[in-house]
């Protein structure tokens, strides 16, 4: 370790930050939730009566310290609850997509050797009953939702409640046991583990402290100065580590209020409705908002739409200036507040984001152009750059140097450096302990002196001392004429436009690039209605000769812009074909993080590749899908492939070099 930092050792666990809470910000919000259209509140002091409740009973179910407690559902104050009462009694929280399929489920819970799981409702239960057999050391299942359940056997059965009323009943006979137990946790006790997205293979379980935890989110509250009056929406998957970071020790840290939706389909309206002061989304879903916007402006009047492109032209020129405090003409920040009380506050409104004092992204780089157009309408979004290994927290950028191409400088008491073939490597008090019985990985991943691999390349700016992420270091490589290839450069400029989704660029050691592009149904299927186009299904649209004609033209707009990167100018985009269906983490193609598994994609549609690069003008495909009731299936289609405009360039002679 080389931060020697260490934590007040009343506040080096998260039980000791949730017993500080309960009377310093006793009767402030800690969380919420809405249901039945209605919210619910509990402040901090009856977050702990919950937690200690529900740790009681866990201990007269027989937990144990060291126990595996997989934790499946969507984002409710009932979970964050449940993983806080695990480390009580010292147990060791995992969650688990909730969206898992049987299948991967059931490796997460082998893997750890489960024995407890605390799911949502019915369909997780049954879930669970369904690879029981496949998870020996799984003892006990409690449920929150007993909606369904009430015929099941409940010899191993429990549900929530049951489960707190019975530690409140005999909290006389536990509660000494309890308070043993948690005064004897360190900060170097494991608080949780969390699976990796398994983008090249089987997910692995990150091991992380109570120190790696806590360090990072007192360092990155300070950094961004967050405190108990600033709140957060909990949507993301409870799974992923940005979710643990921002609801569990963020929030525990700072005394912060965590929101929880009512379900993923009313979350943009929940978001307008909390309108949190802290939030961070990864760049789908500020390309989803954008593209919403964009399909709502091609309904609006053509009034609206003058008056909207007329102040989003100046928004584009000055809201960045404005948001970090560099000179502005009196013109422009008189014509600027016209357009804030015309279109920036209500759309700002509409969106859920008119209070949001810090905006994070990250996950994937997000294209220039989407992260612009909100820091134009004043949103402070800035980007960080992190991995569940490092507790999310490798760069960030600092308040007045947010620039769309860089990631910013190393986080508070984080090291950086760059390896000779350009790989990042860092190493934090957030490093994570081990990857959970993988001795082999831990050791290819982490250096005896604590430095981490990231797989990612990139390079620090000369002049800004802000690191740039090129790609991941596996997937940059080298065109044929020895010029770099690096495909997510490419796929970000392309998702910019509303009606690309996804994209999937190919060229390593080849002479010229060539990509797959999904369609976005939602914006596509907009455009068709309002131009009178019936279809039938994702497929009939994604072939129209009309959207050919205008994912054609956005690709060479692409083309236009990635030649003017004198680095990267031969990723230009020669051939393209829209896949017929969408690229979807139940078939394999995508992680549950909505990463592309590019090897997957390879191999699964090698026949479109090849057809790609032989010159082929139509192509016969035949792909197997995985319905949402796990059937599955097949559909077949005859593609169109075609040529792109690009821009020609001269090669450098050094470009091999």
């Amino acid at each position: 370790m080389t931060n020697a930092a260490v934590l007040d050792t009343s506040l080096d666990t998260f039980p000791k930050l949730l017993v500080r809470n309960s009377t310093k910000f006793a009767d402030r919000p800690a969380y919420r939730e809405k249901e039945y259209g209605i919210w619910q509140s509990w402040t901090w002091k009856e977050a702990r009566d919950e937690v200690e409740a529900l740790a009681l009973g866990f201990l007269d179910l027989g937990m144990e310290p060291g126990d595996h407690v997989a934790i499946a559902g969507r984002n409710r104050p009932h979970f964050y609850w449940a993983m806080m009462a695990a480390q009580y009694v010292g147990a060791v929280p995992v969650p688990v997509y909730q969206d898992a399929v049987a299948e991967e489920m059931a490796y997460v819970l082998d893997h750890c050797n489960a024995r407890f799981a605390i799911v949502e409702d019915q369909e997780q239960v049954d879930k669970i009953l369904e690879i029981e057999d496949k998870v020996p050391g799984l003892k006990h299942v409690i449920y929150v939702d007993k909606r369904g359940l009430r015929k099941y056997d409940h010899t191993t059965l429990h549900a929530y409640t049951t489960v707190q009323e019975t530690g409140r009943v005999k909290r006389d006979e536990y509660q000494p046991e309890l308070d043993r137990l948690m005064n004897a946790a360190t900060t170097d006790d494991t608080c949780v583990m969390l699976y990796t997205s398994g983008t090249t293979g089987r997910p692995k379980g990150v091991v992380m402290s109570h120190y790696n935890m806590l360090m990072t989110a007192k360092n990155s509250c300070e950094f961004d100065n967050l405190n108990e009056t600033d709140s957060v929406l909990a949507y993301l998957p409870m799974a992923w580590i940005g979710d643990f970071i921002f609801s569990m020790a963020q929030a525990n840290w700072a005394g912060f209020c965590v929101a929880c939706p009512e379900s993923a389909e009313t979350m943009q309206a929940d978001l307008r409705e909390i309108g949190p002061t802290y939030f961070f989304a990864p760049p789908r879903f500020f390309e989803g908002l954008l593209t919403d916007v964009m399909i709502r402006m091609e309904d609006a009047g053509k009034f609206k739409r003058k008056l909207f492109h007329k102040y989003m032209d100046l928004a584009k020129k000055v809201g960045p200036d404005l948001l970090d405090g560099k000179p502005v003409s009196a013109a422009d920040k008189m014509q600027y507040q016209i357009g804030k009380i015309l279109i920036y506050g209500p759309l700002l409104n509409t969106l859920g984001l008119s209070r949001v004092r810090v905006g994070y992204t990250a996950g994937e780089a997000i294209g220039p152009e989407i992260f612009e157009f909100y820091r134009s309408l004043g949103i402070n979004l800035k980007q960080l750059y992190g991995q569940t290994e490092a507790c999310v927290y490798i760069t960030q950028q600092p308040d007045g140097e947010v620039h769309a191409d860089t990631v910013g400088v190393p986080s508070p008491g984080v090291e950086v450096r760059i390896a000779d073939n350009g790989e990042v490597f860092y190493r934090s008090p957030g490093t994570f302990q081990e990857y959970y019985n993988n001795p082999e990985s831990t050791a290819d991943t982490k250096d005896p002196e604590g430095w981490v691999a990231t797989g990612d390349a990139g390079f620090f700016e000369p002049s800004s001392g802000h690191l740039r992420i090129i790609d991941r270091a596996k997937d940059v490589g080298k065109m044929a004429d020895g010029g770099m290839f690096a495909p997510k450069f490419v796929e970000n400029k392309l998702k910019f436009y509303p009606d690309i989704l996804e994209a999937v660029v190919f060229g390593n050691g080849r002479d010229k690039c060539t990509a797959f592009i999904n369609i976005d149904l939602s914006a596509v299927g907009n455009w068709a209605e309002r131009n009178n186009i019936a279809y039938a299904s994702y497929q009939e649209l994604a072939g129209h000769p009309k959207v050919m004609e205008s994912i054609q033209s956005h690709v060479e707009e692409v083309n236009k812009s990635v030649a003017e990167d004198e680095m990267l100018s031969g990723c230009q985009i020669h051939r393209f074909l829209i896949l017929h269906k969408e690229l979807d983490a139940d078939d394999g193609e995508l992680t549950r993080t909505r990463k592309v598994r590019r090897k997957v994609i390879e191999e699964k549609f090698k026949v479109l590749i090849d057809g790609l690069y032989d010159g082929s003008k139509e192509v016969f495909v035949e792909t197997e899908v995985t319905y949402e009731d796990g059937r599955k299936g097949s559909i077949s289609a005859t593609l169109e492939l075609r040529d792109a405009a690009v821009v020609p360039v001269k090669v450098k002679k050094d470009a091999a070099a």
